[in-house]
């Protein structure tokens, strides 16, 4: 077996030096390290954050409804008889009253038709003239009987076959001068004219395909829009009994227009009718919504946007500046009692975008919320919360 034995190392002075100089960078190497650290963890401050608390309040936000507009009469003014297009009295947009004559189309057949239609007339009264002689030739030799009763029925049935054939002269007179009168075509109503596909010198038929016009009567315009199953559905769920429903037609406050310039129509209207069909590719009804239209501002045929108000009695309102939409969902950003930030997803009505949501599921009265959506808080995230009076943030709201 080996014996252990001591033994004494002695180490030169500079290498006892070199290792004591290396022990005390290590060591300040360290703590810098440390302070460095420390400081950084100080950097990663708490953000200040406006923050709003919910409470119940009333309100009227807008729902707004893409529209097209249409004239309360769009007539076709289509010939009634052939002939050849002579005169034009209106151009493309003019402005026409009631009776106002449009346009003339040359067609003699009917001239000549009246013509014969008056000689025809005038024969038939000679005959039928000459049928009333005759009954007063043999009515005093049947009294004196010289001849048969037979001879005066005879007589008597001339005339009044002559009789009748006289009223059909006259029908056919009158007949031919309603055909003659088509050759002049009127305006039926007041209105504006449309698009004049045939020039003068056209051929024109009662078989046309295309009419001569379209007068469109714009004096009260229909805005018409759709909404979906389930508004509709919302909308005649406490409608009950017999003509409830229309009752509730005219209960909904009025509607305004928004023009296609972003501009709001100076007359507001009612909503007059819902479809009762709901289309089964789109899954919407139709609505139709009626206007004034007296200097005939809206054309036929335009775009326009229905806007709906929608009072809301006691309902949490969340500007839509402090949500976003993620996946088809849409969040707000909620502090909790340790002011730490939880991102939760929120169910709201329908109405405008860039105003105010109404939230029916996810949140609760007395809920903080943070104003601004950046979508980049996580969930836990510490902030310094700034309250924000009710007054700043609801001000627009009547």
């Amino acid at each position: 077996m080996m014996s252990c034995k001591n033994y004494n190392i002695f180490l030169p002075k500079s290498l006892i030096l070199f290792f004591t100089s290396a022990l005390s960078v290590a060591i300040i190497s360290s703590c810098g390290n440390s302070k460095k650290q420390g400081a950084g963890g100080a950097a990663e401050e708490v953000l200040d954050y406006k923050v709003l608390t919910l409470q119940p309040r009333s309100a009227t936000l807008n729902v707004d409804y893409p529209a097209s507009i249409q004239g309360q009469q769009n007539i076709e003014i289509r010939p009634k008889v052939d002939g050849y297009v002579e005169k034009i009295f209106v151009d493309e947009g003019s402005v026409v009253k009631k009776g106002q004559l449009l346009f003339t189309i040359n067609a003699p057949q009917y001239e000549q038709d009246v013509r014969t239609a008056q000689a025809g007339i005038k024969t038939a009264e000679a005959d039928l003239s000459l049928a009333n002689m005759q009954v007063k030739k043999v009515k005093p030799l049947v009294d004196k009987d010289i001849i048969s009763h037979y001879e005066l029925e005879s007589a008597e049935y001339t005339a009044q076959s002559k009789a009748a054939a006289l009223a059909q002269a006259k029908a056919s007179l009158v007949n031919a001068r309603i055909n003659l009168g088509y050759t002049a075509i009127t305006s039926p109503v007041n209105g504006v004219i449309g698009a004049l596909p045939y020039k003068l010198g056209s051929l024109v038929t009662s078989t046309t395909t295309d009419p001569l016009t379209t007068v469109y009567n714009t004096a009260n315009i229909y805005a018409y829009f759709a909404i979906n199953e389930k508004q509709l559905l919302d909308f005649s769920k406490d409608s009950t009994g017999t003509g409830s429903f229309k009752s509730k037609l005219s209960k909904l406050p009025n509607v305004t227009l928004i023009l296609s310039d972003g501009t709001t129509y100076e007359h507001t209207g009612r909503v007059e009718t819902v479809n009762g069909l709901i289309n089964t590719a789109t899954g919407a009804a139709n609505v139709r919504a009626g206007f004034i239209n007296p200097r005939g501002l809206i054309r036929s045929g335009s775009s326009a946007t229905v806007r709906i108000p929608n009072t809301v009695k006691a309902g949490l309102l969340v500007p839509e500046s402090s949500t976003y939409e993620l996946q088809d969902k849409r969040f707000v950003y909620v502090v909790d009692d340790k002011n730490k930030v939880k991102n939760v997803a929120i169910q709201v009505m329908d109405n405008t975008a860039g105003q105010f949501y109404v939230v029916t599921d996810g949140l609760h009265a007395g809920d903080r919320i943070v104003l601004q959506s950046s979508n980049n808080l996580r969930d836990g995230t510490a902030i310094k919360p700034t309250a924000v009076s009710e007054g700043s943030v609801y001000g627009s709201l009547k």
